[in-house]
């Protein structure tokens, strides 16, 4: 069985302003595989939080880390870049 997190990154999200969509999307296509969704949350566009949980889920909590969202052009979208820190 393949144990997945699952991480939505939006600042807008995670103060429960707008709805995630992307992360109840990738727990349906990870559960239509037949794994199991471990961990999922939702948190905001802040670089030491975003490398805090990459760590924190990555360490025996999952098979395999998803991270959805944080991507886009605006100077707060670092996901790319908190990942690069702890590759």
């Amino acid at each position: 069985m393949i144990r997945v997190s699952i991480i939505t990154v939006s600042d807008r999200s995670a103060k429960g302003l707008r709805k995630d969509l992307s992360g109840p999307a990738l727990r349906s296509k990870v559960e239509t595989l037949g794994w199991k969704v471990s961990n999922q949350v939702v948190i905001p566009d802040e670089f030491e939080l975003i490398k805090n949980s990459l760590i924190s889920n990555s360490s025996g909590v999952c098979d395999l880390l998803l991270t959805t969202g944080g991507t886009g052009f605006a100077p707060r979208d670092v996901t790319p870049e908190a990942t690069l820190a702890i590759l």
